[in-house]
């Protein structure tokens, strides 16, 4: 029996990230780091993730830019077309709006368009999430429309672990990656590995193993689920827990299998119900399952308005753990 143990440490996401970056650029110099703020004279990043980098090694490879979204998705794009691997920030989600052209009719497509013979390789790393009142032109989760457009991976971290493996791997991919940073996972420090390495993309994470029920989340919409699965295991209703990690390309084969085995799937994410993720992965487990399953698939996601600002309103617009508590049951109870 192997005597070798994981040295681990407590880091929060913020800090995963930031650890990431710094050893992807001591590896390799042509990794690059843009965005607005991000340079040490300027606070490192609206929160922190980019400090010390600038200092560390030069303005040249960490550019604060002007506050121009479509200048930084168009710069990273030139930047990655020239054999760089740039790590472009774009502050929060709901500015990718404002760089849609660039990010969906070039980076995503200019593999494609030019039969193979120009590769993109660059990492859109942006912030959202609700909770934190700052309301519906700061918080929206809109990874269902870069899901949609081929071309694009798009990454949703948890655990500080994930930010730092998931990260190590999007920045060596020969394709565009976005990743989301949901605001929570960025400030809960965990148990870290040390030394943790690449984790491969497109890879879910079995949490916990159950019989009852699978359920399948990611970012920060993870800690209402563990929260929910210690009141279902109280009372009595077993739960495997996927954090799906990567939303495209999702693992169809981690989910598919759980669900065959439990019988039941529920998924839940802070987005949309409305065209959410969800929807694309009950469709899939339906089709795939057909006849197998106890129980129809459940969804739980946001309802189909902005997101709040009133505190209230935006307690009742998150998925909350009561509701996932209720609607696990309800599934748990079929077939």
């Amino acid at each position: 029996m192997s005597t070798d143990t994981v040295e681990m440490v407590k880091m929060n996401g913020l800090q995963a990230i930031n650890a990431a970056l710094m050893e992807a650029m001591e590896a390799d110099e042509k990794v690059l780091v843009l965005g607005e703020d991000i340079a040490d004279n300027e606070g490192g990043g609206v929160v922190g993730v980019t400090k010390g980098l600038s200092t560390k090694f030069g303005t040249m490879r960490v550019k604060s830019t002007p506050i121009s979204e479509q200048a930084i998705i168009g710069a990273a794009i030139g930047a990655a077309m020239a054999g760089y691997k740039p790590v472009a920030e774009i502050m929060l989600m709901n500015f990718t709006t404002v760089a849609m052209d660039m990010i969906v009719n070039h980076a995503a497509k200019l593999r494609f368009m030019s039969g193979g013979q120009s590769q993109v390789p660059m990492v859109i790393r942006t912030l959202t999430g609700a909770g934190n009142q700052t309301a519906g032109q700061h918080a929206d989760f809109y990874e269902a429309w870069f899901a949609h457009t081929a071309g694009i991976k798009v990454v949703i971290p948890w655990t500080p672990a994930d930010f730092k493996g998931l990260y190590l791997s999007a920045i060596q991919d020969p394709d565009p990656v976005m990743i989301i940073e949901s605001g929570k996972t960025l400030f809960v420090p965990m148990d870290t590995p040390a030394n943790q390495g690449p984790i491969p993309l497109g890879k879910a994470n079995v949490v916990m193993p159950g019989t009852d029920l699978t359920l399948v989340s990611y970012g920060q919409m993870m800690f209402s689920v563990m929260q929910a699965v210690e009141e279902l295991g109280k009372a009595g209703v077993s739960v495997e827990v996927i954090d799906l990690r990567t939303v495209s390309p999702w693992d169809k084969e981690t989910v598919l299998a759980s669900a065959e085995k439990t019988g039941r799937l529920l998924v839940v994410h802070e987005a949309g119900r409305n065209f959410g993720p969800g929807a694309e992965i009950a469709a899939t487990v339906q089709e795939e399952l057909f006849g197998k399953l106890k129980a129809p698939v459940g969804r739980l996601g946001a309802p189909y308005c902005s997101v709040p600002f009133a505190k209230k309103l935006e307690d009742a617009f998150l998925v909350q753990p009561p509701e996932i508590v209720a609607e696990a049951k309800r599934l748990a109870a079929m077939g």
